[in-house]
């Protein structure tokens, strides 16, 4: 939790989760996906950043591993919002959803 900002407006969505807001639900929810026994692991390539001076957007794709497997088993879209704090970078917006796995293109999915 030290990567968000201590702040009752941050949210986090995890694939097929709730939206959770604030710091408790936020850390409760963190909790909950690491609570098993079994590790969990993420990789993130094809990042794209946006950064202005008080705000930043990043886009990811996530790969997640279990145990000790080197094989993802699955992929999910991530967008992350980090707003400058007097701490320095805080994460206030973590959004994750499952990605397409027939996407041939930019514009494979539903436009909105």
């Amino acid at each position: 939790m030290a990567a968000w900002a201590e702040d009752e407006e941050i949210v986090c969505i995890h694939p097929g989760g709730p939206r959770l807001v604030g710091f408790d639900a936020v850390r409760t929810g963190w909790e909950q996906l690491f609570a098993g026994d079994t590790k969990l692991s993420f990789r993130v390539d094809e990042i794209v950043v946006i950064e202005t001076v008080g705000l930043a957007m990043q886009s990811a794709i996530e790969h997640v591993t279990i145990g000790d497997d080197a094989k993802p088993r699955g992929t999910a879209i991530a967008t992350n919002v980090f707003m400058r704090t007097p701490s320095g970078w805080r994460m206030v917006m973590h959004h994750s959803s499952p990605a397409p796995t027939t996407a041939t293109g930019p514009h494979a999915g539903p436009l909105h």
